[in-house]
């Protein structure tokens, strides 16, 4: 059962993606702002309308839960999570490392997750009990267990202390190797695939996360809080590490 939602999570996130491209350096990737002075455009609205369509075609039982337009209630034991464009901000400026999230939350735990990169055509995904896989090969986070050899991505590092954790962000920082601006999900993105060791977010809606767990537990790593709780998508805050760094990371950003 796991592998056909799997399978399904990535066709449609595919299909979304397409979507997604035919705005993508034209004119229709301007943005409106939103309350909170985040980003929307066309691509993200219809990007979530095709997503919740394909949902509501083949599982009209189950919730959705989107970026754009909320909650769609249903069984709570089957609940859909999607951001139709993760990254706007790169969307907006013709950056093309924004990606879809799907991701399927069974009983309470997180179990499947994709996420794919249009305009890269770059596709990570994983089930729990199936493995994680990148570009249709296994992927694993890596083996770097010095954190003075560790590349950490991040986001704007200006939101750090607008939200009250500079000082955990300026040890962390201070203690890796290189520090690479990658964020949004291409920083998990590295991560996962072994090509980074850290990433995290101060700030993190369960939309902009939720594939996430199983493709870090597939791939050997962690994905939880700051404080070391794995699996977590709505604490606020999100942490990525390969599993040798993983307590070392909490402490630092524990204090």
């Amino acid at each position: 059962m796991l592998a056909d939602f799997l399978s399904f999570a990535e066709q449609t996130a595919r299909e979304a993606g397409a979507l997604t491209l035919e705005y993508f350096l034209t004119d229709g990737a301007r943005a409106e702002f939103k309350s909170d002075d985040t980003p929307v455009t066309i691509a993200d609205r219809k990007a979530e309308e095709l997503i919740r369509s394909r949902i509501a075609g083949a599982y009209p039982d189950h919730q959705i839960v989107g970026e754009e337009y909320g909650t769609t209630e249903g069984s709570p034991d089957y609940r859909w999570i999607i951001d139709p464009i993760d990254g706007t901000k790169s969307f907006v400026h013709g950056v093309p490392l924004y990606a879809v999230l799907i991701a399927l939350e069974i009983q309470g735990k997180m179990e499947v997750g994709c996420a794919y990169f249009p305009a890269l055509d770059e596709i990570i995904s994983a089930a729990t009990g199936l493995g994680a896989q990148w570009n249709g090969k296994p992927c694993r986070v890596s083996e770097v267990a010095s954190i003075d050899r560790a590349v950490c991505a991040h986001i704007d590092t200006a939101y750090f202390g607008k939200n009250g954790k500079g000082e955990p962000w300026e040890r962390l920082q201070k203690a890796v190797y290189y520090n690479a601006g990658w964020c949004d999900a291409y920083g998990y993105l590295l991560v996962a695939t072994g090509r980074a060791e850290i990433m995290l977010d101060p700030v993190m809606a369960v939309w902009d996360c939720g594939p996430f767990p199983p493709i870090f537990k597939e791939a050997g790593g962690y994905f939880g809080d700051w404080s070391g709780n794995e699996g977590r998508i709505d604490g606020g805050e999100a942490l990525a590490t390969n599993a040798a760094l993983r307590d070392e990371v909490v402490a630092l950003l524990q204090g």
